[in-house]
């Protein structure tokens, strides 16, 4: 061990303590004891008087607080006396709640913990209300948002502009603003404009203000400090001292600088679990000279040590050791009163011994916090023995001793050197308040083990028996290359993609295998097509299939020659939206269309008396109606009925439905020729992505579009794509272009920029039976892993709960209790960021053990929409959650990480 040197010493004075951030039972790896009396019960044995409530958003602990907490003082609120503990029922509440974001910034991954102080329990609610849109709140009292910290703190200010935001615990390596690991190296990067609300910053228990002192960018904010207890015993081991009467406005004053701070209660920071360097699996401690002498690495297993908070200080410091800004404010180091009696009697902290005498002292001298700051030393010698005086003497003063913490490891802090403590027991009798003391003390309830579940299997499926070692050559020009090039439009595509874009007017099938670039070639040609003269921008129509999947191509058109505000001219839209634009020019205006509950509505009226559920029904006229079938056209007597009952009620209620949008254009084309001759001549070129996807209607759609004479269509696609037959999507229309168009060109694309060689020989393994006899292997442009990898598992449950531990460890952890329960190895952990991970299953009816397991978690997801009918699984792509979706939903979508 080595001492630590004098501390500085301030004057004491009359002041208030508060310990704003803590928890309650509702967060993960906290006491069953967190509640309110407890909280209460505690925080007058420790000398507090105000506390914060933590976890406010969350629903249970929130309504736990509205039914046993009552206003004191303007924005603080106390315990109902119905609800007090003995000796409990002065302390105060100030309303708190600790938000975890981790989200995707300036190419990294974030994890930023925020601690968030409100006015009142109407302004907890709204917020509450607010977060349970955007995530899983009701998990974890401490949830977990895909939310970056600076739209965590706009959208705080918006619920309610007097909420005070606080990061907490800057310096912790690996959730926090200023950490090592996920965080920023100036306040600035991580809140951008909105840095002017951060006032105070929660210094964290590895660091006391000497060290935030070494940073200038710092001297503006308040520096407080904080318990962050998981149990009641923990509050006040750290703490801030206020001045005056205590309420909500005064205190926040006091935090922004407008009023005098008091000051901080501090550990010391070598007993913080990320004071130094190091690796916990292999016990081995660090230095930051011994760090860097290592080059970052673990001298033991040689992967990269936790960087700690003296580290990184020192790393982004421009101020020297010892150095006191003006804006200082005072500090006291203390060290938690069972710990210093523990170290005395020679037993665990928890042991009767170390509780009789704990709560001896109390009943004798005061509340914690007064022991270890104020009372005289004479008194603490006559209640608890010399030894004890002296040792509070020593931490006042500063003279201890500290096997610093790292790496998820608490230090160890002494005040008495080897053998000090039994030299003096032999001076005198050692604490006869024992056995005056009264005992304090709860069995722990025994929880009975669950049977343990069966291990996974984990077999590596080496798709290639030869040695994989080879790297795949990038290549020299492509979708990624990063080469100066002199056309925007094709310098950056390799030959097949160039030669696609740059075809000549005339129907043209591109054969677009998955990762291929097909949006790329369909967006460049269009402007291509524009920049060579041979189509105005108004004249082309871009057709594709989803809303979202249109706007991606609008957005990549524009993009592709920014000088040219023309190309927003050209039509990039669906199936549908193309048909509503031909009703809406038809009628001046576009019809009323039914929505999902109306559609499902007439379809149960049109059902009864029919073998047919509501679902069954919509889905069977859909497929009928995508081959333009009328009810009387229908062979099966079951089914031609209820059809016709819906299509009468239909038009009865004067609205159309979502395939109604394609059919009537189709027939409205048929019946009327100036119609169809105008939008004929509307569009000179007309483009398709997915081609394999359409169905008859659409085909028809698009055949009623084009000019017989001269047919410029342009279609790109991959059979072995084609996924949505049950939907009545026909691939046989992109074999049939061939026949349809004998003169059409064909390209063919082969280059995969998206998956790896492993991906795409395991893909090709699954696919090799399917009909397709022109099909050519893809060849891989990205490195990746050489080998999938499979998980045997006993149920679904152990699957989801295998998937959830294995994005934890992608994550390096969603929070403290993955690193500190082991469940994640420190260190362990990518680049990935929530929303670049999928899971991915067959029907929606799997995903029920998925959705359990992320819950428990705290892990945000996005799961998309069930309904097989509509054009889009109403998966947001800028939502930073997790997504849990049906394969048929998943296609054309890229994730860094997939799950089966």
């Amino acid at each position: 061990m080595a001492p630590i040197p004098d501390a500085p010493s301030f004057p004491r004075c009359c002041l208030f303590v508060a310990d704003l951030h803590i928890h309650s039972r509702f967060s993960r790896a906290t006491s069953r004891s967190l509640d309110f009396p407890q909280l209460d019960a505690w925080a007058g044995r420790k000398g507090l008087t105000v506390v914060g409530s933590g976890d406010i958003t969350h629903p249970g602990w929130l309504a736990e607080a509205m039914d046993r907490l009552e206003e004191a003082e303007s924005g603080l609120y106390r315990l109902k006396p119905e609800y007090h503990l003995p000796g409990g029922g002065g302390v105060r509440f100030i309303l708190s709640t600790e938000i975890s974001s981790i989200y995707k910034q300036g190419g990294r991954v974030r994890k930023v913990h925020s601690l968030i102080l409100l006015p009142n329990l109407e302004t907890a609610q709204k917020l509450s209300r607010r977060l349970d849109v955007l995530g899983n709140i009701r998990s974890d009292g401490r949830p977990i948002l895909g939310l970056s910290a600076k739209d965590l703190l706009a959208l705080s200010l918006d619920v309610d502009p007097r909420i005070f935001f606080i990061p907490a615990h800057v310096w912790t390596p690996w959730f926090s603003l200023l950490g090592s690991n996920s965080g920023f190296d100036r306040v600035e990067e991580c809140f951008e404009d909105l840095t002017p609300h951060i006032h105070a910053l929660e210094t964290g228990l590895s660091s006391d203000p000497p060290m935030n002192w070494r940073l200038s960018a710092l001297d503006r904010f308040v520096l407080v400090s904080n318990s962050d207890a998981h149990s009641p015993e923990k509050l006040g081991r750290e703490a801030n001292l206020f001045h005056g009467e205590p309420s909500y406005d005064g205190m926040i004053e006091a935090l922004t600088g407008r009023k005098e701070f008091g000051g901080t209660l501090e550990f010391f920071p070598e007993e913080g679990k990320y004071h130094l360097d190091g690796h916990r699996k292999c016990d081995r401690r660090m230095t930051p000279e011994e760090t860097v002498e290592h080059r970052g690495l673990c001298p033991v297993c040689g992967r990269p040590a936790t960087v700690g908070v003296s580290s990184r200080v020192h790393q982004l410091a421009d101020r020297p050791e010892g150095h006191q800004p003006s804006s200082a404010r005072p500090y006291y180091r203390l060290i938690p009163l069972v710990e210093v009696l523990s170290e005395i009697i020679g037993v665990g902290g928890a042991s009767r011994k170390v509780t009789d005498a704990y709560y001896g002292l109390l009943k004798a001298l005061g509340p914690e916090l007064f022991i270890l700051r104020e009372a005289p030393l004479s008194d603490i010698a006559q209640a608890g023995g010399g030894l004890l005086a002296q040792a509070v003497d020593r931490m006042r003063s500063g003279r201890i001793w500290a096997d610093a913490g790292y790496d998820g490891e608490y230090g160890v802090i002494r005040v008495f050197g080897p053998g000090e403590i039994e030299q003096g027991r032999g001076q005198e009798s050692l604490f006869a308040i024992e056995a005056a003391a009264a005992p304090v003390l709860r069995k722990a309830r025994k929880k009975r083990a669950a049977p343990p579940s069966p291990a996974p299997v984990e077999t590596i499926l080496d798709l290639d028996p030869e040695p994989h070692d080879t790297v795949v050559p990038e290549p020299e020009s492509g979708p990624f290359s990063l080469l100066h090039h002199s056309d925007p439009l094709l310098d950056d595509l390799n030959p097949a993609q160039r030669r696609a874009v740059t075809l000549g007017p005339g129907p043209a099938q591109v054969v677009a295998g998955p990762g291929t670039g097909k949006t790329t070639v369909l967006t460049r040609r269009a402007a291509w097509l524009v920049r060579e003269g041979w189509a105005r921008a108004e004249n082309i129509l871009a057709v594709t299939f989803t809303r979202r999947a249109a706007a991606e191509m609008a957005s990549r058109l524009a993009g592709s020659l920014p000088f040219r505000g023309d190309l927003k001219k050209v039509m990039v839209t669906t199936f549908h939206g193309l048909g509503l634009a031909v009703l809406a020019d038809m009628n001046g205006g576009p019809p009323r269309v039914l929505d999902e509950d109306q559609r499902l509505e007439l379809a149960r009226r049109a059902a009864k008396d029919s073998p047919f559920s509501a679902q069954d029904l919509v889905q069977k006229i859909s497929l009928a109606k995508q081959k333009i079938l009328e009810p009387d056209q229908i062979e099966d007597p079951d089914l031609a009925g209820p059809f016709n009952r819906y299509e009468a009620a239909r038009r009865a209620f004067g609205a159309m439905d979502f395939d109604d949008l394609v059919v009537e254009p189709v027939r409205a084309l048929d019946t009327d020729p100036d119609l169809a001759q105008k939008w004929r001549d509307r569009f000179s070129c007309v483009l398709v992505d997915e081609y394999q996807d359409i169905n008859d209607a659409q085909y028809q759609l698009l055949e009623r579009l084009l000019n017989p004479e001269s047919p410029n269509l342009f279609v790109i696609g991959d059979p072995d794509q084609a996924i949505y037959g049950f939907r009545g999507a026909n691939a046989g229309f992109f074999q049939r272009f061939a026949k349809d168009f004998p003169l059409a060109a064909r390209v063919r694309l082969n280059d995969n920029y998206r998956s790896s060689e492993a991906i795409l020989k395991a893909s090709g393994q699954v696919i090799r039976n399917n009909r397709g006899p022109d099909r050519s292997p893809l060849k891989a442009h990205r490195k990746g892993p050489a080998r999938v990898t499979l998980a045997e598992l006993a149920s679904p449950a152990a699957e989801a709960e295998y998937v959830v531990l294995q994005i934890e460890k992608l994550l390096g952890g969603t929070g403290h209790f993955s690193l500190d329960s082991g469940r994640v190895a420190s260190g362990e952990g990518t680049d990935l960021g929530l929303g670049d991970i999928a899971i991915l299953y067959r029907l929606h009816a799997l995903a029920g053990p998925l959705v359990e397991a992320l819950t428990r978690a705290g892990l945000p997801f996005q799961r998309a929409g069930e309904e097989p009918i509509r054009e889009t699984d109403g998966l947001d792509p800028a939502a930073d959650k997790i997504a849990l979706l049906s394969m048929h939903a998943a296609k054309g979508l890229e994730f860094e990480v997939v799950f089966v």
